[in-house]
């Protein structure tokens, strides 16, 4: 009998194009395993790149540096140390694989490219890779091992050939993001996968924030019988040790198994760490956020704070006429919970200054939703000077609800550099407030009490304009995220009239929402990346032709 092997599992955040930088970090991470008594490292989908790098693929000079990084990295990886790298390898002077690689004592032994390439929801690979057809086993004291990247463990064929060829064990390199019930999701696949083939499956995951997607990590394994045996924690960078026995069927030895969190914590962590990545990675000092003593500024702030730390972030309370006083002293109440710097700069005069500016034009026509609109364009306005004043990005604090029905000023509350809540519906803010408030009552009770106002308008409350949260999030998610007909969502017993008027309002918004904003991705649809589409539509569901 074999002694046990010990694989690292290296679950790091990495930045995309930073290929010196992610090369170090891997040279670092491979010492540290052997320094454990690893027999391999085990590195994320295109891990010396950073995932995923889009058109970066493109440009000839990015290839060229991520090969010169690829061949410097060879030459310094420690030896007796088999090293599983992510990277994309040119096959020609055009095609490109997402390929993964075994390096071990300054060679390269073996590759793999990437069978399954997925085109669907915010994967694109097809536009910048070949597929590969030939399966890769590989061996590591003696141990026969089969390597695979991310999308072949979701498709028949790859792990199947691998087996065929006398893999023990499956490695499955991967960079899978975040969405809610993603990760019962990836352990039903790759359970019911080991459990065909009859061999363990090892699965490694990236961690860390890249624009609107998050990697949430939460490597695992699981033996032949699909039992899940080892778990690592989400959203955190791990070196996750695994042992395999050292008999015939290689038995992962069983670790610890982290307990999935909660839907409101998952997706409260998911947040925080995109804030933080989005922040750091593209080099902003800290953030400024509209403060409006509404629930959604409170829940942006309360993530700014906690993803930078209350030191780099500040709060702006912008009062115009309509806004109450107890606006005021729960925003207030709230800074100081935190302990971040508070500015208050009323848009009274700025507003009426505009109101002057256009009276000629105006004149002899009613007040409407134009004068609300110059009110938030002022803050707008407010925000973004600070933010080139200081450097500090914007936040937005728009949430999906909002932002599907197209109940938003343009260059007004949606101005801003990242929208933190932009695929958080309207009912799960609330869930998220009440789980941020039960680590530390830093959110106002009465903030989450009082009916959701815009305030922009006398005794305006967003009941006038829109239906009941708890029912318009339903009819949104089956008609956005499930691509539900009308007519399918009437069924169910909801109003004709509603309906109609939430459906309309989606697609007649598209173009506000083009305009918006990068923001973080938690659900299995959000708009951008995911959901796309047409602003010019003559197309109108079939029950209003």
């Amino acid at each position: 009998m074999a002694d046990n092997l010990k694989i690292a599992l290296a679950q790091l955040n990495l930045t995309v194009g930073d290929v010196r930088a992610n090369r170090q970090r891997i040279l670092e991470t491979t010492q540290r395993a052997r320094d454990e008594q690893c027999a391999m490292a085990v590195f994320t989908e295109l891990a010396l790149t950073g995932y995923p790098p889009e058109d970066l693929l493109l440009r000839p000079d990015f290839i060229d540096a991520s090969q010169a990084a690829f061949t410097r990295l060879l030459t310094e990886l420690p030896p007796d140390i088999a090293v599983v790298l992510g990277y994309p390898l040119p096959i020609d002077d055009v095609r490109l694989a997402n390929a993964v690689s075994l390096l071990r004592n300054g060679r390269v032994e073996a590759t793999y490219r990437k069978s399954c390439l997925p085109n669907y929801s915010v994967f694109d690979e097809k536009r910048y890779f070949t597929s590969g057809s030939e399966p890769c086993v590989v061996q590591c004291r003696g141990r026969k091992i089969g390597l695979t990247v991310c999308e072949d463990i979701w498709r028949d064929g790859p792990v199947e050939t691998a087996v065929a060829m006398g893999a023990e064990v499956v490695i499955n390199i991967n960079a899978s993001p975040f969405h809610i019930d993603r990760i019962p999701e990836r352990q039903k696949i790759v359970s019911e996968k080991a459990r065909t083939s009859g061999v363990p499956i090892i699965y490694a995951n990236q961690v860390g924030g890249q624009d609107e997607l998050i990697f949430d990590g939460a490597s695992f394994v699981v033996d032949a019988g699909g039992n899940v045996t080892q778990r690592a924690e989400q959203f955190e960078e791990k070196l996750e040790i695994v042992e395999l026995t050292g008999d015939r069927r290689s038995t992962p030895v069983p670790g610890k198994v982290f307990t999935e969190h909660s839907l409101e914590e998952s997706v409260y962590r998911a947040l925080t760490l995109g804030v933080r990545d989005y922040i750091d990675k593209n080099g902003f000092p800290g953030a400024v956020v509209g403060l409006s003593g509404g629930i959604d500024s409170a829940l942006t702030l309360a993530i700014a704070a906690d993803a930078l730390g209350p030191e780099r972030v500040q709060a702006v309370l912008m009062p115009s006429r309509y806004t109450a006083d107890m606006s005021l002293e729960d925003a207030a109440s709230q800074t100081r919970a935190l302990g971040v710097r508070q500015h208050t700069i009323p848009i009274q005069p700025v507003f009426e200054s505009f109101l002057s500016a256009l009276d000629p034009v105006f004149q002899g026509r009613p007040v409407d939703t134009t004068e609300e609109n110059i009110q938030a364009r002022c803050r707008g306005l407010v925000l973004m000077a600070l933010s080139n004043k200081f450097g500090h990005i914007v936040l937005t604090t728009g949430n999906k609800s909002e932002m599907a029905v197209g109940y938003a000023t343009l260059y007004g509350d949606m101005a801003g550099g990242f929208a933190v809540i932009k695929d958080v519906p309207k009912t799960l803010v609330y869930g998220l407030v009440r789980l941020r408030n039960t680590h530390s009552q830093v959110i106002p009770q009465r903030i989450i009490e009082r009916p959701p106002s815009a305030e922009l308008a006398p005794d305006q409350q967003d009941a006038d304009s829109l239906p009941p949260y708890d029912e318009l999030d339903p009819i949104l998610a089956m008609y956005v995220e499930q691509d539900w007909s009308p007519e399918r969502i009437v069924e169910l017993g909801y109003d004709e009239k509603v309906v109609h008027k939430v459906v309309d309002l989606v697609d007649r918004n598209e173009y506000k929402r083009r305009q918006a904003p990068p923001g973080i991705r938690i659900t299995a649809r959000a708009f951008g990346r995911d959901r796309r589409y047409p602003i010019t539509s003559g197309y109108r569901p079939l029950m209003w032709r």
